[in-house]
């Protein structure tokens, strides 16, 4: 079900713990070839490119790339009033959340007339993307688009894949998610080619290039990020999902195995990593596995998860080195199930987002937490940040001097001026005081 590696006996540097850490195997370089020719496709031939790639990929040709309003709007009145209830709830606590992300500006006074004023201003235009593939995701349009909007990212476009039960059109839960939320600027498009068409616009659709592009997908979404990278800001290269849980032997067993479950449901290279000082508790895990693996809707793709080498129950010594382990891997999530958890989150670095207790789970996280979902994956939360107003703000500092403050440091300007053999630098100075 499940591989077991155990670390107890093994003095790791960080870099071989790394090593000894189960990953996922997806090399997004390998996409990066095709992913190019589908961005060249839409570059050259626009919305038809993008209608054509909809047909080999979904298999479904869309009645219209761009979304009509009234299919917003009919979306929006469909929603099963306990989604729209759920959605509500959510819009609201990630915005709460999203505001405290906001820095205010500051003014440093650097002496008499001389200030520099630290502001953070949003970009004009984003793109966000919305995956289709084994599951529907509104609530990765209230992760992407809130932060955007409390930002004050003033255009939004949204894309996601179209999809065949729909006759050719972006999921109607999607839709009605995206309306709640008075975004009007929709999609049909998916892969490789919707980022390009984000990136580098398409005139014939009207759809202008952005500033920003963010959200998960697969790895032809992923490596299109790689190449537009430059062109326009992105989140992060999204990979697979992946939850690594440290727990103690008063770990509830049951609990863990669920959540380790959960995680796996979203895909067969999904990573699910238990780290724990207790053999006892490793065993009971094993067995919760194994009984609620055959029982789960999705048990086959949780089986296969489960069962690669990205997921495993290592074993150490003290919760100390699982701490230690959990910061050389940098997981998307982090559930910390030991007796002290906030005394455990002290020797925590490196996380995408953490869940303390056996009170929250990944999944709150996922919905209606508060927090942010978009999280980075493969490690690059030991150098990123998961999803946040930041992701869309650009921080700027305004320098003001008047004549005094300037004349007070022009001799330390031209003396460092001449130092770096710059000197029309200092005579920029110096020449205002010579009229």
């Amino acid at each position: 079900m499940i591989n077991t590696i155990d670390l107890r006996s093994r003095e790791l540097s960080a870099a071989e713990l790394v090593r000894a850490l189960p990953r996922p195997t997806v090399d997004v370089s390998a996409a990066i070839h095709a992913a190019q020719g589908l961005i060249d496709e839409v570059t050259s031939s626009g919305a038809r490119a993008l209608a054509d790639q909809a047909e080999r990929f979904d298999n479904v040709r869309p009645r219209s790339v761009r979304v009509e309003q009234h299919e917003i709007d009919r979306a929006v009145r469909h929603l099963e009033p306990s989604v729209r209830d759920a959605l509500t709830e959510a819009i609201d606590r990630v915005r709460r959340a999203t505001e405290a992300q906001v820095p205010p500006q500051r003014r440093t006074e650097m002496g008499h007339g001389a200030s520099i004023l630290q502001r953070w201003q949003p970009v004009e235009r984003v793109g966000l993307y919305v995956p289709g593939g084994k599951a529907v995701y509104p609530s990765s349009v209230i992760m992407n688009v809130v932060p955007a909007q409390v930002a004050g990212v003033a255009s939004i476009a949204i894309a996601s894949p179209p999809q065949r039960e729909f006759d050719g059109g972006v999921h109607p839960t999607i839709l009605g998610a995206a309306g709640l939320l008075g975004i009007s600027e929709i999609y049909a498009m998916g892969g490789a080619g919707a980022i390009g068409a984000f990136a580098h616009g398409v005139p014939d659709l009207e759809l202008a290039p952005v500033d920003v592009v963010t959200g998960p997908g697969n790895i032809y979404v992923t490596a299109a990020k790689r190449i537009v990278h430059g062109r326009v800001g992105i989140d992060a290269e999204a990979g697979t999902t992946e939850i690594l849980v440290i727990a103690d032997g008063t770990a509830d067993a049951r609990l863990v195995a669920a959540d380790l479950v959960s995680q796996a449901e979203h895909d067969e290279a999904a990573a699910s990593v238990l780290v724990t000082d207790s053999p006892r508790l490793a065993h009971e895990v094993t067995g919760h596995l194994e009984r609620l693996v055959p029982q789960t809707a999705n048990a086959d793709r949780v089986r296969a998860a489960l069962a690669g080498p990205q997921s495993a129950i290592v074993l150490v010594s003290d919760t100390v080195t699982a701490a230690e382990l959990s910061n050389a891997y940098g997981p998307e999530h982090l559930e910390i199930h030991t007796h002290d958890p906030h005394g455990t989150l002290e020797h925590i670095t490196s996380a995408g987002a953490i869940f303390l207790g056996p009170y929250s789970p990944v999944s709150l996280g996922d919905y209606l937490a508060g927090s942010n979902h978009v999280l980075p994956t493969g490690g690059q939360a030991r150098f990123s940040s998961g999803l946040g107003a930041f992701t869309f703000l650009r921080p700027q500092q305004v320098i003001e001097y008047d004549k005094a403050a300037l004349a007070s440091i022009a001799e330390p300007i031209v003396a460092l001026a001449k130092s770096e053999q710059l000197p029309a630098h200092g005579e920029a100075v110096t020449e205002r005081f010579n009229a």
